[in-house]
C-alpha cells in the first residue's frame, strides 16, 4: 500500500480555520461589552450578508422542493437563531476561555444526536466519552468561582452547552443539505437570515438598554462578520476539497485550546490548577469518543446492508 503523503496546504488550511473560530470567543467578548449581546450578533450577521450579496444572482437559480425547504428552516433554526443566542448570552456570564472549552463538546454531542436519530453507531467508548466530557464541563463550572471575566460561570456555561446542542442540531440538518447545495450558499442563507431575525432584537436593545458606539467594538464586530464567518467557512471548505471530511473534523478538537490561549493573551483570562485539570477531563472524553473503531463501524455498515435487502 502506498503511503499518501500529508496535504499541508490542506493543513495550513485547517489549523487557520480552527484559530480564526477560537478567536470568535475573544471578539464576541470584547464587543458584547459596549454593544449588547444582540445588537453584536445582528452586526455580525448584517455584515457576513453584505459579502454574499453579490452571489444572490447565482442562487436565484436553485431549485427548491418542500423537504429542502424543511431542512433549511431547521438548519436556520438551530444556527444562527438558537446558537448565537445561547452563546451571546453565555459570554456574558462565563470567560471566553471557558466558553470554547465546552465548545469541544461539540462533535461528542453530534454523534450521540446522529446515533438517535440517524441511527448512526453509538460505541462503548463514545458512551463513555460523552459522561466523561460532561462531568468535566460540570467540574469545570462549579470549581471556577466568579470573577471579572465570569460572573457566573455555572449559567454562562450551561448557555453554551445548550449552544453546542443547537449546533448538534445544525449539523445533523447540514449534512442532507449538503449533498445538494454548496456550503457558500448555506452560509448566505445563515447569514441573511440571521441578519432579519436579529434585527428585532437589536432594535429593543437600543431603545430599552441602549449602547455606546464603541469603536473597538464595531471593529471586532466587523472582524466576526467578514474574518470568522467567510475567512473560517472559506478555508475549512477550501480543505474539504483536498481531504475527507473525517481527517478534517478532527482539527475542531484545537478550537478549545486556541481559544485559551487567545484568552490569556489578550483578555488576560486565567485557568487555575484545578480548572486546568477540568478542561483535561473534558478533552480526553472528546478524545476517547474519537478513538478509530474501524472494525465496529464495517459491522454496523453491513448490518444496515443486510436489513435493507
Amino acid at each position: 500500500m502506498v503511503k499518501k503523503d500529508i496535504d499541508w496546504l490542506a493543513v495550513t488550511a485547517l489549523v487557520t480555520a480552527m484559530l480564526v473560530w477560537a478567536s470568535s470567543f475573544i471578539a464576541l467578548k470584547s464587543a458584547i461589552g459596549p454593544l449588547g449581546p444582540m445588537s453584536v450578533i445582528f452586526g455580525r450577521m448584517f455584515v457576513a450578508s453584505l459579502c454574499f450579496v453579490y452571489f444572490i444572482k447565482s442562487f436565484t437559480k436553485l431549485k427548491f422542493n418542500k423537504d429542502d425547504i424543511k431542512y433549511i428552516v431547521l438548519m436556520v433554526f438551530f444556527e444562527p437563531c438558537l446558537y448565537f443566542i445561547f452563546e451571546a448570552k453565555a459570554l456574558q456570564y462565563t470567560s471566553a476561555g471557558q466558553a470554547g472549552m465546552i465548545t469541544s463538546m461539540m462533535p461528542l454531542i453530534t454523534a450521540v444526536a446522529a446515533g438517535i436519530i440517524l441511527k448512526e453507531l453509538i460505541t462503548k467508548r463514545l458512551i463513555v466519552g460523552a459522561l466523561l466530557a460532561v462531568g468535566g464541563a460540570v467540574w469545570l463550572s462549579l470549581v471556577t468561582s466568579s470573577s471579572e471575566n465570569a460572573s457566573n460561570p455555572l449559567l454562562g456555561n450551561t448557555l453554551e452547552f445548550f449552544a453546542m446542542v443547537c449546533g448538534a442540531g445544525y449539523a445533523i440538518t447540514i449534512r442532507h443539505l449538503s449533498e445538494k447545495f454548496s456550503a457558500l450558499f448555506l452560509t448566505a442563507i445563515q447569514s441573511f437570515a440571521g441578519a432579519i431575525f436579529f434585527f428585532p432584537f437589536a432594535v429593543w436593545e437600543y431603545n430599552n438598554i441602549g449602547f455606546t458606539f464603541d469603536l473597538d467594538a464595531m471593529i471586532w464586530t466587523v472582524y466576526l462578520g467578514v474574518v470568522v464567518t467567510l475567512g473560517g467557512y472559506g478555508m475549512f471548505n477550501f480543505a474539504l476539497g483536498r481531504i475527507e471530511a473525517s481527517k478534517a473534523a478532527v482539527y475542531i478538537n484545537l478550537i478549545p485550546i486556541f481559544a485559551l490561549l487567545l484568552a490569556f493573551f489578550v483578555l488576560g483570562e486565567k485557568l487555575g490548577f484545578i480548572e486546568l485539570v477540568a478542561s483535561a477531563v473534558i478533552l480526553s472524553g472528546v478524545f476517547i469518543s474519537q478513538m478509530p473503531t474501524e472494525r465496529l463501524k464495517q459491522a454496523h455498515i453491513r448490518r444496515k446492508a443486510r436489513k435493507q435487502q
